[in-house]
């Protein structure tokens, strides 16, 4: 009798190679290419029969939708704060200059802050329109500004502009890691990054099923960096 009360007390097993259930996630494009591709590929063969469902983040609706069981984690910056909502630190991001290949500056081994200044550039609007973001701040602060021509709401499209234009772009370091066919500089003024949080309710806190799933999304974070 005891032995079966004492298993009527420990929480369900969890087998990921058989488990079938759906995940869904809230994030940005930029989280889809920085955390979620990576967490897919480890997902398919550490779990092959769950299903990952990624939606738009709107950070206004995340935690109503936790509350109502419309997602299951949001990737969100770390002043995200609400009741009932446990969250954990995954990565810092900084963000480096790019160019692509054949770019007039791309045989240099470093870019000057001239320069910076100088060439043309798109820059990532979060909220659409704007032609000023961190990296402005940080130029007037010094009493400097650069040449933005253009700007544009989603980052997955920078990549694919870069490679077809002389634009530079200050990216976030994970979202080209992957892109061969761009050149890379380090910013030539210091630029604040950023870092990246996953929030879940805590009614799925204890739940094995939603643990292995937030342990494998931190080890997908760890590994695009390794």
């Amino acid at each position: 009798m005891l032995n079966e009360v004492e298993q009527l007390l420990q929480p369900p097993q969890f087998d990921p190679t058989t488990a079938e259930l759906t995940v869904r996630i809230a994030c940005t494009d930029y989280v889809m290419r920085a955390v979620i591709v990576p967490f897919l590929h480890l997902l398919k063969i550490q779990a092959p029969k769950i299903k990952v469902s990624v939606l738009a983040i709107n950070e206004s609706l995340v935690q109503n939708q936790l509350e109502q069981r419309q997602i299951d984690f949001a990737l969100v910056t770390p002043d995200f704060q609400a009741p009932d909502i446990h969250a954990k630190n995954l990565y810092d991001e900084r963000y480096i200059c790019a160019v692509h290949h054949d770019h007039p500056i791309a045989q240099q081994s470093e870019l000057t802050l001239e320069q910076f200044c100088q060439l043309e550039q798109a820059l990532i609007s979060y909220h659409g329109g704007s032609f000023s973001g961190v990296t402005d701040k940080a130029l007037q602060a010094m009493g400097l500004q650069r040449n933005v021509s253009l700007s544009v709401q989603n980052f997955i499209v920078l990549p694919e502009l870069l490679e077809q234009s002389d634009l530079l772009a200050v990216v976030p370091e994970r979202l080209i890691t992957h892109v061969n066919n761009l050149k890379r500089f380090e910013p030539p003024l210091k630029i604040q990054g950023f870092t990246k949080t996953l929030i879940w309710h805590k009614r799925t806190h204890k739940d094995p099923a939603y643990r292995w799933v937030r342990e494998l999304i931190e080890k997908a974070c760890a590994a695009s960096t390794a």
